[in-house]
């Protein structure tokens, strides 16, 4: 009972029929107790009678004493834990101890629209002791998808969990392990990933990739690297089917995300599409910041690089040798000008030029996303090589990686390209080597991923000390793929 309800109840008005009948009790028992103590004192048993009746009322009130501390003083029965109780006031099955450990899910399923419905998976997860973090609404024309983020008992199975829900009423359940990062919530999320896109034009398929999960995201140019239409482009307001969304690219082109496990929601077609008009209203941009590279011939500067450099790197063409273009482009010499376009776009990556003080582009490092993985391709050019350029560019480009969340990158090049083999060696990673047919593959497993952005370190200057590779890597595709997650 709580204070209010007994401090309302010590205020009732007492009824005179109660006074009456206490005072009628009260007679009662002073009649009684005179014909008692009469009958005692004027009895010829009086004093023995007197007697037995207070050993009686000592063995009485002795006994009471007994008992009252046998059974009076059991120790108090503990509540069950809050959060936790069963519809019937009793623990959970299955319920986890406290302090037992637990495991982070997300979870989807969608639910009738109909009052009660929420309520009735929110009631199951109660009964299991699954906590619910998050919740997010996203409604459909003939129902709602609910997405939760839970902390469940680790001992309690995804797929027990899948199946009472489904009992509840929910259907097209999707669950998976979540971390530390979904703690985040959906508002402040979004506004992570508006401002990074708002930074970075470089940034906008990542933060799509961030918001939608584990996903594909496939760019398509409007024009292929040897000029030709490369399809039909999406409509103004974009496209909407199931597991596909595509969007018009501000650049041109079309972007299509795909996510095949899980369908996508209006909701999530409008967020996507947000952030591809602010991309659009906000134009081409690249971030200012540079790196200060320290030679002996002179000061070399490190920033990012967009297709307005097409001409400087077309010029850089030039000034290589023919053994500089086959390296890094696998392929006939004279076209290699024509992938200039798609690979300073940044819907396919991310590009760092190194230029000198004179403003002449001497070496170009490329970030290229290829689905699940990353492909890191550099050219320098011929006068600038074993210099550590390439060896610069490649650990920024590697950093670019980990900031992205890539799990790996890989360098093709030729077998007999020891320049390119000792610059991956240089990165302190584990490496992987694949060797078919004259080609090289080397891959760089990354020690860890951090999706927290880092701020780009401006003005600094390093002294190199490692020979750079001549050229690496083809990777030269009409469209790019973004990795999946």
């Amino acid at each position: 009972m709580t204070d209010v309800t007994s401090s309302k109840s010590a205020r009732r008005p007492h009824h005179w029929r109660r006074d009456l009948v206490e005072l009628a009790a009260l007679f009662t028992a002073v009649a009684v107790a005179d014909a008692v103590a009469n009958m005692i004192v004027h009895g010829p048993d009086g004093p023995v009678l007197l007697v037995a009746s207070a050993i009686a009322l000592i063995s009485t009130a002795g006994f009471h004493t007994w008992w009252s501390r046998r059974h009076g003083h059991a120790p108090p029965v503990e509540d069950p834990p809050t959060g936790g109780a069963s519809a019937g006031g009793g623990p959970a099955d299955g319920a986890a101890d406290t302090g037992a450990a637990t495991a982070l899910w997300r979870m989807r399923a969608t639910v009738r629209d109909a009052p009660g419905s929420l309520a009735a998976l929110c009631t199951v997860l109660a009964r299991r002791r699954v906590d619910i973090l998050t919740l997010q609404t996203h409604p459909l024309a003939t129902g709602t998808v609910d997405e939760f983020l839970l902390r469940a008992p680790a001992a309690l199975p995804a797929r027990q969990l899948t199946r009472e829900i489904s009992l509840a009423g929910g259907s097209d359940i999707w669950i998976e392990r979540a971390d530390a990062h979904d703690l985040v919530d959906a508002p402040t999320r979004v506004l992570g990933l508006a401002a990074r896109t708002a930074l970075d034009a470089a940034e906008l398929p990542l933060a799509l990739r961030q918001l939608l999960g584990r996903c594909t995201i496939h760019s398509l140019p409007a024009v292929s690297p040897a000029g030709r239409p490369a399809g039909e482009s999406a409509p103004v307001e974009g496209v909407l089917e199931s597991t596909t969304m595509r969007l018009r690219d501000p650049s041109g082109g079309t972007i299509t995300v795909e996510r095949h496990h899980l369908p996508f929601t209006p909701t999530e077609f409008a967020r996507a599409r947000a952030l591809v008009e602010l991309d659009a209203r906000l134009g081409p941009r690249v971030p200012r910041g540079r790196d200060v590279l320290t030679l002996p011939e002179g000061r070399i500067t490190v920033r990012r690089a967009d297709r307005s450099d097409v001409d400087a790197a077309s010029a850089m063409h030039e000034r290589c040798s023919e053994r500089t273009l086959g390296l890094r482009y696998h392929g006939p010499v004279g076209d290699a000008d024509r992938y200039l376009d798609h690979l300073l776009s940044p819907r396919h990556g991310r590009t760092l030029k190194a230029q000198t003080a004179s403003g002449r582009l001497v070496a170009l490092g490329h970030l290229l996303w290829d689905g699940d993985e990353t492909e890191v391709a550099l050219i320098v050019e011929d006068a600038w090589q074993r210099r550590g350029i390439g060896s610069e560019l490649l650990g920024r480009l590697v950093a670019l990686a980990v900031e992205a969340g890539c799990a790996s990158v890989y360098a093709v090049t030729q077998a007999s390209n020891t320049g390119m083999v000792a610059a991956m060696r240089g990165l302190g990673l584990p490496l992987d080597y694949q060797i078919e047919g004259g080609t090289l593959v080397v891959t760089a497993r990354l020690r860890a991923t951090d999706e927290r952005r880092t701020p780009v370190t401006d003005g600094t200057e390093h002294e190199t000390s490692h020979g750079t590779p001549s050229g690496t890597s083809p990777g030269i595709r009409p469209g790019a793929t973004y990795g999946t997650r």
